[in-house]
C-alpha cells in the first residue's frame, strides 16, 4: 500500500471515529432532556474513556502518530478530514460541549420530580 493510500485510510478511519464521538457528545444533553439519564450517563462514560486515552497519549489521538508515519505534513488536520480551524480547536469546542451536556444532564437528574 502506498503512503498516500495508507494516509487516506487512516484519515477516513479517524474521521469516522471522530464523528462517532461527536454524535455521543451531542446526544448526551438530548437524552438528558428527555429523561433518559442512563443512556446519557453511558454516553458520558464512553466520551470520558476516549478523553482519557487522549490525555494519556500526550493530548493526541493515537491515530495521529500512525498517520505521521506516512507524511511529513504536520498541520492540525493532516490526520483527519476536518477543516483546519475545527481540527485546531476540536478539543476546546467539543470538550466544552461535552462538559455542558454532562452538567445539564446531571442538573436534570438531580432536580427531577417523580
Amino acid at each position: 500500500m502506498s503512503n498516500q493510500r495508507a494516509l487516506r485510510a487512516i484519515k477516513l478511519a479517524h474521521t469516522v471515529i471522530w464523528a462517532f464521538f461527536v454524535a455521543c457528545i451531542i446526544a448526551i444533553p438530548v437524552y438528558g432532556w428527555v429523561g433518559r439519564y442512563t443512556v446519557a450517563g453511558w454516553l458520558s462514560v464512553v466520551v470520558l474513556f476516549e478523553a482519557l486515552i487522549v490525555v494519556f497519549n500526550s493530548w493526541r489521538c493515537p491515530l495521529t502518530a500512525i498517520a505521521a508515519r506516512y507524511t511529513s505534513d504536520r498541520r492540525e488536520n493532516f490526520d483527519i478530514y476536518l477543516p483546519l480551524w475545527l481540527a485546531r480547536y476540536n478539543k476546546q469546542i467539543f470538550g466544552t460541549i461535552w462538559l455542558a451536556g454532562v452538567v445539564f444532564t446531571l442538573y436534570g437528574y438531580m432536580t427531577r420530580t417523580g
